[in-house]
């Protein structure tokens, strides 16, 4: 069985003329490099290289061998090549969750991109509010909003830094008026959605070292957020949502963030998993690719 580093030794050799001079290229030592021609000779049953104390030279079979020996190497390089590619690229199937108004609205687009930068790789979502059990249903991991009560769960930051605002569409604003204060929101239409299983009215702020818990109340409840946030949108009432839920909202002023002064609830975004064994190359990617996409929303933020 011929040996890739006896082929490689041969054609340094007849590259730079030297076998003193392959073996620096090698890094081998002069004694391993003889050895390693002599050991091909022997295999080959002829002779490659004519050698004297002061000149080495090709044989005519050696010149023949050569571009064999070539090509072979070159070969052998693009298989490398090739295999890393394949290491490097993902595939397979990525089943994922994410909470409602996150993924129809701002995930589906950053999905869409990193489907086109791995389009070997196929994607399974699930869009539910409630809470994913990650070792029944048939999820590799899940985007959610708070760390987990599992201890048990794997749970990478994705947006640590996030926080729920305060938000009202322009018309429900032109006709209600703006809040100046966090106790004026008894005055407001404020829309509720479902959370752990009930009714998310009891809404948090900050002021510094002060902290103001508001219990709230309005004329809608619904158990999917996404539809809570089109209510605002629609001018019905006043919202309580995460920054990156409404982001583009208030950047095309469909909603306005009241209230700014005021730190909402901090709502860190989490990539969870059930075993750290499901955090493949393309869950890694994955998480780095919307990580650095919610930071952009994030330099944005009212708060900042």
């Amino acid at each position: 069985m011929l040996r890739f580093d006896d082929l490689q030794l041969f054609v340094r050799t007849a590259e730079t003329g030297s076998l003193s001079a392959a073996a620096r290229l090698l890094d081998v030592s002069p004694a391993v490099a003889s050895a390693a021609l002599k050991r091909l000779e022997q295999q080959l049953q002829v002779r490659l290289l004519a050698r004297s104390t002061r000149s080495l030279r090709l044989t005519p079979e050696g010149e023949l061998y050569l571009v064999h020996a070539r090509l072979a190497l070159q070969s052998l390089e693009e298989g490398r090549q090739q295999l890393v590619g394949s290491q490097e690229g993902i595939c397979g199937v990525l089943q994922l969750s994410a909470p409602s108004d996150l993924g129809r609205n701002t995930l589906l687009p950053w999905l869409d991109a990193f489907q086109d930068e791995h389009p070997q790789l196929q994607l399974r979502l699930l869009l539910a509010d409630r809470v994913t059990d990650l070792f029944r249903e048939p999820v590799d991991i899940a985007l959610r909003y708070g760390a987990p009560e599992d201890s048990s769960l794997v749970a990478l930051p994705v947006a640590a830094d996030n926080r729920r605002v305060l938000c009202a569409s322009p018309s429900y604003l032109a006709r209600h008026g703006s809040p100046r204060s966090v106790e004026e929101l008894h005055q407001h239409n404020c829309l509720l959605y479902m959370l752990h299983g009930r009714a998310y009215d009891r809404w948090r702020f900050q002021d510094g070292k002060r902290e103001v818990l508001m219990n709230v109340a309005g004329d809608r409840v619904c158990d999917d957020a996404d539809v809570t946030r089109r209510w605002a949108v629609a001018g019905r009432g006043v919202v309580y949502k995460s920054w990156l839920d409404v982001a583009e909202d208030v950047r095309e002023g469909r909603l306005q963030v009241l209230l700014p002064n005021w730190l909402g609830e901090p709502t860190p975004l989490y990539l969870v998993c059930a075993h750290r064994a499901q955090l493949s190359k393309a869950v890694h990617l994955l998480r780095e690719f919307v990580q650095l996409r919610c930071q952009r929303l994030l330099d944005a933020a009212p708060w900042r």
